[in-house]
């Protein structure tokens, strides 16, 4: 296939260092600048290049990457400040799916990661276009093209052949190739982030002489905060503000700022950054609002232009507590107290929020990062942040939109294994907007989407700032328990039944004590103590006889948690501060979370201080502290779960799948619901079972066709069927129970005549055996990719909503939590004695539904509704598959927004 140049239109990703790059197809007016490329090579790099050292290989390769554009044949380079420094070309030749590929760096530029990032680009759109294998030719002396190869993560051999090595390189999109891009792509971002959370030079860009303008605060916050780096402030009408020495211009600095914060009007927005850029600054925080799509385009040019990595703009600030630096560039009311909570928002008053309560809980803050409009750095780069910047234990974010979800699931679900990630779910009003097209898509709301997500990443998602900080209470301050077993201890009946209820609604369960437990417990107990769960203790309890209580209760193996409710009374010798320190004097040498509710507490959540240095959170309800351990309990069930395994699959046919869906769209540009046939193809390609069908035009061929159906029992089913109809049942289109050839034929002429001008065929099935009626499919997301549902199928199946989600490609992890998330799992588990369906079965289908949405980034919606499941197999009755042209997508190919 040939492809124009613009086909894969220039993308910039970073270094080893962090530097920007553009990577982006060869045009011809490249020429001289490959020719120079390789003119400028040593004679050694040459002779390891081309075998020999010969003055006319410089223009000779420049011809063959300049030259018309050719099946076969792609070549990329790397650009930087628009001076050309790398080259990488492959070449099929007579072959289909291989290709020879080969890289030039230029000299001095080697080591950063140039010709590994062109390679990857090569090998992603190699395989869009079909290519399985690279070879390459090295000299067996070349070590750093060698390195290179066997660095990347992909299955290469090597042959020698006397002073030559023969590589060959097999392009599948593996884990381990994910994970070496996936770690060179930290690496490479770390760096860069360097000058914008570690900067030694800070200028602010508009600083006021009077009170009352952002940037005038923001050198406030710096200068009083305590920076330790040098401060300069940029105002052509002053020398010195707040102290600080001020320029006319960031040219005018004695030293280049690693981060500039543009606090200037919008309309000047650009011509600021591009003066930044052109004195090498390495980083941008625009904190200026109202830009409009110019101006953006501009600032977003001109940081990938001269490599300036950005935040905002329309954003609050940054800030990075570590005391060796106390930056505060934030216009936020007070200074963030250092700590260990890295912190990513989109909204600035989210922020404020969010700072205020870890400053108020003790547990601080390691860096923040306020998003705003998110032009470039995102929550994926903070948490790679965070994920090496040995200070952050907990990772908290506010994200109203995803640039890159698939990426940023793999970074969530590595990171999570390391400290827990906490967000707060946004925008959940979209869960009552339906798609109108299909069932599935019906089914499929952003905020399902958003869910899915966080659940396969092992975030911990909340529904609001304070649940957001209540978790967060009991995450930074307890071991997290093994299961969703609660004890409840109280010293007032009505305190333990609130309890009890907010636990029962948070998912937790209340065992019952055994006889030596209850025995255990009265005996360190008041009179009148009522020992079950919860444990009343009565009024009457005092500090020692509560904490040897709890105690007994934490060596007991029956529970996983202590969830302790307090009222103050004036019964007891002991005060309600006495019964708090009694739970605190050992905190932190319990094995299990202990949680406290004072119910007279002013405060939501407050973290109490504990005699070892330890902490206890205490709610003001039960529900915050049922909520928070409920959480807990989710992320020690994720981190208990090994990771999943995406399964291979016989019987694909991947290639085969492809070329339906390009015949199709070739005749159809604009794409549309496929027929029956085209439908029933692309299912075989994946080995997806249909009941047996026949297609009709006519009257007499539906008789025919029923006659070859017929089972056992005589009887077929007639659905009408013509472009573009969704709904049969809801249409009337579909004849159930039919016997016998008059009855066809009364079928047809039915539906003939009430669809007159829309029918253009019938399709025919034999009655299905009874079963469990399912529903399946995919919807493709613009941005998060393939979303698969799975639920309660047949025609209530909108009503009933009853359904799960999981983003493609699904793991066999994600495969069980799709089968027993929707509220329908017990009718597949043999619930009512009508035994279990066929799961091996089921979890097939849903296997190779997820591989034809991951493989066919054109599937725009697949619906097999119904699916019937029985104790015998799982069998698609019904299916409709929408396509829609889309070019193919590498979500994990490393590139900045």
């Amino acid at each position: 296939m040939t492809h124009d140049v613009t086909d894969r239109p220039p993308v910039h990703a970073l270094l080893t260092d962090g530097t920007t790059v553009c990577i982006r197809p060869v045009v011809p007016s490249d020429h001289d600048q490959l020719e120079g490329l390789y003119e400028e090579m040593s004679p050694e790099n040459l002779r390891l290049r081309f075998f020999a050292a010969s003055h006319r290989s410089a223009g000779l390769a420049a011809d063959r990457a300049c030259a018309p554009p050719r099946p076969g044949y792609r070549a990329l380079v790397a650009e930087t400040q628009d001076r050309v420094i790398g080259l990488a070309e492959y070449d099929t030749g007579d072959e289909k799916d291989v290709a020879e590929v080969s890289i030039a760096v230029a000299d001095g530029l080697h080591h950063r990661g140039v010709g590994t990032l062109l390679v990857e680009h090569l090998v992603s759109a190699a395989r869009a276009e079909g290519i399985t294998t690279f070879t390459a030719d090295a000299l067996s002396e070349n070590h750093e093209v060698l390195k290179l190869f066997a660095d990347l993560g992909l299955r290469t051999d090597r042959r020698f052949e006397g002073p030559e090595v023969r590589c060959t390189i097999v392009l599948d999109q593996s884990d381990p190739y994910l994970t070496a891009v996936e770690e060179r792509g930290r690496a490479a971002d770390v760096a860069s982030l360097k000058p914008l959370l570690r900067p030694k030079v800070v200028a602010v860009v508009g600083a006021g002489r009077k009170p009352g303008s952002v940037g005038r605060a923001i050198l406030h916050q710096l200068h009083s905060g305590g920076y330790t780096g040098r401060l300069f402030a940029v105002n052509p009408a002053a020398h010195s503000i707040l102290g600080v020495p001020s320029y006319s211009s960031v040219s005018a600095l004695p030293t280049t700022p690693d981060l500039a914060v543009l606090a200037v009007p919008a309309a000047a927005i650009p011509e600021t950054a591009a003066e930044c850029g052109k004195a090498g600054v390495r980083a941008l925080l625009v904190v200026t609002a109202g830009i409009h799509a110019d101006q953006a385009q501009a600032l977003l040019a001109a940081c990938r232009s001269y490599g300036m990595r950005l935040v905002g703009p329309n954003c609050l600030g940054i800030s990075n507590t570590d005391p060796e630096l106390s930056l505060d560039a934030t216009f936020a009311a007070g200074h963030p107290r250092p700590g260990t909570a890295g912190v990513a928002v989109q909204s600035g008053g989210v922020g404020i929020a969010l700072l205020d309560g870890l400053s108020r809980l003790g547990i601080g803050v390691s860096s923040f990062a306020s998003l705003g409009d998110k032009y470039d750095v995102s929550g994926n780069d903070m948490l790679q942040w965070w994920e090496s910047d040995g200070r952050t234990g907990l990772a908290l974010l506010h994200l109203e939109s995803f640039g890159s979800p698939r990426a940023f699931s793999r970074t969530a679900r590595r990171v999570t294994r390391r400290m827990p990630v906490l967000t707060v779910d946004a925008g959940r009003t979209d869960a009552g907007r339906r798609a109108a097209a299909s069932h599935t898509a019906a089914a499929a709301t952003r905020t399902m989407t958003r869910g899915a997500l966080f659940t396969q990443a092992g975030i911990t998602a909340t529904r609001s700032i304070g649940e957001l900080l209540e978790t967060a209470a009991l995450l930074h301050s307890q071991p997290l328990p093994a299961g969703s077993r609660v004890a409840i201890v109280t010293n007032a009946g009505g305190a333990g039944v609130l309890a009890a209820d907010a636990c029962a609604e948070a998912g937790l369960s209340l065992p019952a004590p055994t006889p030596e437990l209850i025995d255990d417990l009265l005996a360190v107990l008041p009179d009148g103590a009522a020992v079950g769960n919860p444990v009343d203790a009565t009024a009457a309890v005092t500090e020692e006889q509560l904490a040897d209580c709890v105690d007994r209760i934490m060596r007991y193996g029956g529970v996983d948690a202590v969830l302790v409710a307090l009222v103050p009374t004036a019964v007891a010798a002991a005060t309600g501060d006495d019964l708090v320190r009694a739970l605190t004097r050992a905190a932190g040498r319990r094995a299990k979370p202990i949680a406290v509710v004072r119910l007279e507490q002013g405060l939501p959540v407050e973290l109490l201080p504990a005699a070892d240095d330890g902490n206890v959170p205490s709610y003001a309800e039960p529900q915050a502290a049922a909520r928070a351990l409920a959480h807990a309990g989710h992320r020690a069930a994720w981190l208990a779960r090994p990771a999943g395994m995406v399964a291979d699959l016989d019987g694909v046919e991947t290639e085969r799948a492809r070329t339906v869906v390009e015949t199709y769209l070739a005749a159809h540009p604009d794409g549309g619901w496929l027929d029956p046939r085209t439908c029933a193809d692309l299912l075989a390609c994946y080995g997806i079972p249909q009941i047996p069908w026949a297609w009709a035009e006519t009257e007499d061929d539906a008789v025919l066709a029923a006659d070859r159906l017929r089972g056992s029992d005589g009887r077929v089913v007639m659905k009408a069927h013509w472009p573009g109809l969704v709904h049969k049942s809801q249409q009337h289109a579909v004849h159930l129970d039919l016997r016998g050839d008059s009855e066809i034929r009364a079928a047809f002429r039915d539906l003939e005549t009430r669809f007159a001008g829309l029918m253009t065929g019938v399709v025919l099935q034999p009655l299905a055996a009874r079963g469990t009626e399912l529903f399946a499919g995919v919807v493709q997301d613009q941005v998060f990719g393939p979303l698969v549902l799975f639920g309660l199928g047949g025609t209530a199946t909108e009503v009933l909503a009853d359904h799960a989600a999981r983003l493609a490609p699904l793991t066999d992890h994600d495969v069980h939590d799709l089968i027993t998330s929707p509220r329908c799992a017990p009718l597949l588990f043999g619930a009512h004695g009508n035994g279990p369906v066929d799961l091996e079965a089921l979890e097939q289908l849903l296997l190779r539904l997820s591989r034809m949405a991951a493989d066919l980034p054109q599937l725009a919606e697949t619906d097999f509704n119904p699916v019937l499941a029985t104790p015998g197999g799982v069998t698609v009755l019904d299916a409709r598959i929408r396509l829609a042209p889309c070019g193919p997508q590498d979500p994990y190919l490393r590139r900045l927004r």
